[in-house]
């Protein structure tokens, strides 16, 4: 930040009164009221160039928006930014950001620095009037009372800024040794060379060690029952939740420094994350914040051993598994003060894990700015873990990058070490943020799973009950109790094969909480108090290296182990069962598509169950239990559903300073701001919101709603009308235009796979398939997320070969879905995507039982809104999201440029069209008859032709 200091003399207004001011400007962090937006923000701009740090001269657009994302940062506001994809969005929040994160800083230091100035002489002054009174002693006794209290008061005030003080210059101490470290590090590379030596002697010292110390006795029984210890519970003496400091914490919570203030910022996918992170890099930034970026185990681990687990859950469970192997014999060979007379087999530990090498990991990535693949390659050089690493350097990072599960999930966020108290959040990529913190927090749980579950803790606690204490037994003996009444309501017995239990009756059924409990039979059970033990016994992490172990056992059978393999054949024999198919054969591909699907749920299924079970300690207002029969026990299954996001996402508001919530499409904003905000506790007067156009030209994009098609059939694909065959040859005959008078790429969105397939059917029966297939070619979207790259890149060839070489086949016509794998984050840029075309409206089920429960309750919450009811609101909110996300793949930069179709006379509705975005609604026109449109299209695209030809 040094480098920075000086460069911009308007920073002066935010660094305190000793400043002069060189404008009248206002301050940085003065209120805009929203009417007066625009006006202020224009006579702002000027500043703004100056004040922000930018890799170029920013647009009109960026400066108003990273002045009004300084604003919201500085007075501590709730934030809801809209900037449409291709203005820059995510330069604009780092330099924005990270530009008052720089100056609050600075002002932080000169406040230190006044108050530690300013302290000297009252200390000496203080000390002073007190030896004065001493020596003088003539004055007489108190008066009153009052004096009394006042030198009481005063010696109160004196301590609390003795201790101020004193904090201060701990802080700086810390901040001044940080510096030094990380400066050696980025200016002497010989340093670097000579750790590096030294880490490879003492790997090599202790992989000799280690070797040596794995030589087993003749008692190898004694030594293998050893290893059992791992699976047998912690005792739990007590029910209390005042448990005194758990000492299996990790060693790195004791080694934690202070955190300083820092930005988090989160967003959907790590190609994103790392997307941001890119643009860190170039910014003029880059060279100088401390920036971390935070992903699972999944996408971090450098342990080969435990990579090749490939499901996220054995890699968690395998990685703490060894955490705890290394702190045993740590502990084991602190204890063993004389040499023991046998020595047991060395449990299996991860070499990543030292710290020594870990914190020399994360003094690198302070040291520069590295996404994801560069820490995990560095963490491969140094043989150091990233993952904790990362979690090391959170304290002193300026910058925080991770998905959305890691900070909106409570336990994953203490778990990783994040601490929002007084800290700025920002979530990008946000126009899901509702569906999302639902997601997180409903859990589903199958009947094999249950019937699974079941059966392991039956074969543990057969084998280990000699070893139990009375309260493990009674809590363990609750459980089982609570799965066998939980297969009973999916009509199953436990003990009996799931996949060949009928379900005669099948139906989906919902019930609060409460009623769910009491149907259940179990609601008699503290289930806070089964959450506590899970928590504290680490159940379901035992339990999976139970079962992990004695199948594998069990399926290499040795001598020494025959006995031991016979106590858990029943277990081996019944989890393969489960594997099994009911009826018919697997073939091979079919297999493999479902290894993903089954692999994660049948590695750890307690650990599915817990989440549950933990979901029922929920308030019962804020969600509802799915029951669903269908087929057999195995299919059907049961379902938390979270009604209330709020109830999760009012902790991170009330705890962070401030909180920006940004996306290219963020409309109907009334959404996010009633059911997350205001239903968090934030005041309205809180809250902001910001929405800029795009930087393109007006005249650059034509939306157009259609209202009838060619044969002057009305277009409206309601659920009752669109399998209609009228209105099926409509819309074929509406593309067949198109295709005649747009050039390159048509991307066409359908509500659903089942119509996109219905559609195509009868074309391709009625031949304008093949009307379609003379001036463009046509691609499918695939279901299987596999195949979504391949088809991405045959249409992007077909276009390219089309623009190439001229003939009668102008480009290409993409089938796409509404929902699926190509209308969220895939850019239809330039001949891409030169019209992007709408069928319908994308209404969700309104039979869906998940749903109907989700508008009742919105309906008892919400008041209405110009006469209709929140629930009815949300299914329409639900659809308009869809459909921005849908057009918004085109138009992806400045020169680029695009039409719009929307097919259905119902977008023409105030209602609708006002949930379009901005900058589309400004300039989209309805036309009733089709004629005008395709003129209108046609004349677009020709005077875009000549524009180009002119250039």
């Amino acid at each position: 930040w040094q480098s920075f200091r000086g460069t911009h003399a308007s920073r002066a207004a935010v660094l305190g009164a000793t400043f002069e001011r060189e404008s009248p400007t206002p301050r940085p962090g003065h209120s805009i009221e929203p009417q007066a937006q625009a006006q202020d923000m224009a006579e702002e701009n000027s500043e703004a160039s100056s004040r922000f740090l930018f890799p170029f001269k920013p647009y009109s657009i960026q400066e108003e928006f990273m002045s009004a994302l300084y604003d919201v940062l500085e007075e501590g506001k709730i934030g809801i930014f809209e900037s449409p994809t291709g203005t820059g969005k995510s330069l604009s929040l780092i330099c924005g950001a990270l530009t008052w994160l720089r100056d609050f800083e600075e002002k932080k230091k000169l406040e230190a620095a006044q108050l530690l100035e300013d302290h000297v002489p009252q200390q000496g002054l203080s000390h002073h009037t007190q030896n004065s009174s001493d020596v003088d002693g003539k004055e007489p006794e108190a008066k009153d009372l009052g004096a009394e209290l006042d030198w009481i008061t005063d010696f109160v005030q004196k301590k609390a800024e003795r201790d101020l003080v004193d904090k201060l210059k701990d802080e700086e101490l810390k901040r001044k040794r940080r510096e030094e470290r990380l400066d050696k590090i980025r200016n002497n590379v010989q340093l670097k060379y000579a750790l590096k030596r030294k880490r490879d002697d003492d790997n090599d010292t202790e992989r000799l060690i280690q070797m040596s110390g794995e030589v087993v006795t003749s008692e190898q029984a004694d030594a293998l029952d050893g290893e059992d210890e791992s699976f047998i519970l912690a005792d739990y003496e007590s029910d209390d939740e005042k448990k005194p400091k758990d000492l299996n914490l990790s060693d790195e919570e004791d080694l934690e420094e202070e955190h300083v203030t820092k930005i988090y910022y989160c967003s959907r996918t790590h190609s994103q994350l790392a997307q941001f992170i890119h643009e860190v890099q170039k910014s003029p930034f880059g060279k100088d914040i401390r920036l971390v970026s935070l992903g699972s185990r999944q996408n971090m681990c450098v342990n080969d051993e435990v990579r090749r687990l490939r499901s996220l859950q054995l890699i968690n469970d395998r990685c703490l598994e060894m955490q705890k192997n290394k702190r045993a014999d740590r502990k084991r060979s602190e204890d063993e003060v004389e040499t023991p007379k046998r020595r047991r087999k060395s449990r299996v530990t991860c070499p990543f894990y030292s710290h020594e090498q870990m914190h020399s990991l994360r003094d690198e990535l302070l040291v520069e700015v590295k996404d994801i693949e560069q820490l995990v390659l560095l963490g491969k050089e140094l043989k150091a873990c990233p993952y904790y690493a990362s979690r090391f350097a959170i304290p002193p990072a300026q910058l925080v990058v991770m998905p959305y599960q890691t900070l909106l999930h409570s336990s994953t966020r203490q778990a990783s070490g994040i601490k929002l108290k007084g800290q700025v959040l920002v979530i990008d990529e946000a126009h899901n943020l509702i569906d999302t913190i639902t997601g997180i927090h409903s859990y589903k749980v199958t009947g094999s799973q249950l019937c699974c579950a079941h059966s392991q803790l039956s074969q543990y606690i057969e084998r280990y009950r000699s070893r139990l204490k009375a309260k493990n037994l009674l809590y363990v003996k609750q459980i089982l109790y609570i799965l066998a009444k939980l297969v009973h309501i999916l009509g199953g017995k436990v003990g009996q094969n799931p996949n060949t239990q009928k379900i005669f009756q099948g139906g989906t059924e919902l019930h609060s909480i409460n009623d769910f409990l009491f149907r259940a039979q179990f609601d008699n059970i503290n289930m806070f108090k089964v959450q506590h033990y899970y928590m504290k016994s680490m159940l379901s992490r035992k339990l999976f290296g139970f079962v992990e172990k004695y199948q594998v056992s069990v399926s290499k059978p040795n001598n020494t182990q025959d006995q031991k393999a016979s106590k858990t054949t029943a277990l081996e024999n019944f989890l393969q069962k489960l594997n099994e198919k009911p009826t018919g054969q697997v073939t091979p591909h079919e297999r493999e598509e479902d290894i993903k699907k089954e692999q994660p749920v049948m590695a750890s299924p307690m650990m599915q169950v817990e989440g549950f079970l933990f979901a029922l300690t929920s308030t019962n207002k804020d969600g509802r239990v799915v029951i669903q029969k269908q087929g057999t026990v195995s299919q059907s299954s049961l379902k938390f559903l979270l009604l209330n996001p709020a109830v999760h996402f009012a902790e991170v508001v009330k705890e962070c300073r401030a909180v920006v919530i940004a996306g290219g499409t963020m409309q109907p904003v009334e959404e996010f701001k009633d059911q997350l905000l205001l239903a968090s506790g934030v005041s309205a007067d809180r809250l902001f919101e910001f929405s800029c156009g795009h930087v393109i030209p007006p005249e650059n994009i034509l939306p157009i709603i259609l209202c009838s098609g060619p044969s002057g059939q009305q277009l409206e694909f309601t659920f009752q009308k669109r399998d209609k065959t009228q209105l099926l040859d409509e819309c074929g005959r509406v593309l067949v235009n198109l295709c005649k008078v747009v050039p390159g790429g048509i991307v066409c969105f359908f509500p659903s796979y089942e119509y996109e397939k219905q559609a195509y059917t009868h074309w391709e029966t009625t031949g304008l398939l093949t009307q379609l297939e003379a001036k463009k070619k046509i691609f499918q979207e695939p279901k299987n997320a596999n195949q979504v790259e391949q088809v991405l890149s045959e249409y992007s060839r077909c276009i390219q070969h089309s623009s190439r070489s001229p003939g009668l086949v102008t480009g290409g016509l993409l089938f796409s879905v509404v929902g699926g794998k190509m209308s969220e984050g895939i850019n239809f840029s330039d001949d891409l995507g030169r019209c992007v075309v709408m069928v319908g409206m994308p209404f969700p089920n309104i039979n869906s039982p998940e749903l109907q429960e989700k508008m009742a309750y919105l309906d008892k919450t919400l008041p209405k809104t110009d006469g209709k009811t929140p629930g009815k609101l949300l299914v329409e909110n639900l659809c308009m999201k869809a459909v921005n996300q849908s057009i918004g793949r085109a138009i992806r930069h400045r020169e680029d440029y695009a039409s719009i179709v929307l097919l259905d006379h119902r977008y023409t509705r105030p209602n609708i069209l006002s949930k379009l975005p901005t900058w589309i609604r400004a300039r989209t026109q309805a036309e009733a008859s089709f004629g005008p449109a395709l003129g209108a299209i046609g004349k677009f695209f020709r005077d875009k032709k000549t524009c180009g030809d002119a250039k």
